[in-house]
């Protein structure tokens, strides 16, 4: 259960007054900006120990962020141009590609704010006029990214990694610009199919169709001994912000500025995503069958059941499963939901 209020109650006090209302557990979303504190120290204030010493459930405090949720989730992809490094490259490109339709739904629709971003890395004033250096860097050795073959006789070199990077980059921030960031996703996949490294196709035709001049002008100039304000930009997202850390690895997944860990598929990904919308706003492309695992199916979810009158107090959501005693011809069972007792004098059986 979720609860707000402007007047400073005690922690203890509310959390045991929700508890009163039948409860299994509390989070109280703090209502003003700032650090998580301690809510209740009995050292402090006596008055709360009488609550204190009867919360036996999970009870925490979440910020003020955290607890409201956006009309719009926002998140975030670290990837790579580069389609020549092996395995991870492959699994990334096939995320992308599968993806593509769920992302570019939830943007159109307005659910979503999604924003790529690339990592890159500087070289050594000392080594700016290597041969290395001059391979694997633009912009005097500023904006680096590894040799896709591991060498320097043949083949494309980092700096072309770093070029493309670059394009990626910027089309999507002209494709923001007119309201269509979607497009993103389209140059994404279509490049790794019609321009691979493999295929020596790596070049900036597969821009076509969009304003190429606004592109090649938020390129600039690779050769320049000056920033990139955009390449810039994303070496400096790359350190730590708030509770989302540092970015080091790719690909990395950031979901309302926190670090995505689970599995990089759609049906894993779509979840993380829709997790972050509220109960019944969330859009029709959350309930499809990518999200949906009904986890009532294995033993009924642990929740209360009557098989002789085909009753059950499981209810799947995208979220989990949750057990609540039902509504059946205007009788209301009681009880919350679970088909086992925990501890002395607590039924959790639903009955009528």
């Amino acid at each position: 259960m979720r609860i707000k209020s402007k007047i400073r109650l005690l922690f203890a006090l509310k959390v045991w007054n929700v508890r009163q209302a039948d409860a299994s557990a509390v989070l109280v979303a703090d209502d003003i900006e700032e650090a998580l504190i301690t809510m209740d120290n009995p050292e402090e204030d006596s008055s709360s120990a009488k609550y204190i010493e009867n919360i036996t459930f999970p009870s925490a405090l979440i910020e003020k962020t955290f607890g409201d949720p956006d009309d719009r989730d926002k998140y975030e992809l670290w990837t790579n141009s580069n389609d020549e490094c092996g395995v991870k490259c492959d699994m990334l490109m096939a995320f992308v590609k599968d993806f593509k339709g769920a992302a570019q739904i939830l943007e159109k629709a307005g659910y979503t704010q999604f924003t790529p971003h690339y990592i890159t890395w500087y070289c050594p004033q000392a080594f700016t006029l290597s041969r290395q250096c001059k391979s694997q860097c633009i912009n005097r050795g500023r904006y680096c990214a590894p040799d896709p073959e591991q060498g320097f006789s043949s083949g494309y070199e980092g700096k072309d990694v770093v070029i493309e990077t670059l394009r990626q980059l910027c089309v999507f921030k002209v494709a923001n610009e007119t309201n269509r960031p979607w497009v993103w996703w389209d140059y994404v996949a279509d490049f790794q199919i019609r321009r691979p490294m493999k295929e020596k196709k790596y070049n900036k035709e597969c821009a076509d169709g969009l304003d190429a001049k606004k592109i090649e002008k938020c390129i600039g100039d690779p050769d320049a001994d000056t920033e990139n304000p955009v390449l810039k930009e994303e070496q400096d997202a790359q350190a730590g912000k708030g509770s989302r850390g540092d970015v080091t690895i790719l690909p990395t997944l950031v979901v309302n500025n926190r670090q995505y860990r689970g599995k990089l598929t759609k049906g894993a990904v779509l979840k993380a995503i829709c997790n972050g919308f509220k109960e019944t706003t969330e859009p029709a492309v959350c309930l499809s069958g990518d999200v949906e695992t009904n986890e009532c199916l294995e033993n009924n979810g642990g929740c209360w059941q009557d098989k002789a009158a085909n009753l059950t107090a499981c209810r799947d959501t995208f979220r989990g499963r949750v057990c609540e005693c039902l509504l059946v011809d205007g009788v209301q069972f009681k009880g919350d939901g679970y088909s086992h007792y925990e501890g002395e004098n607590q039924d959790f059986i639903c009955t009528d």
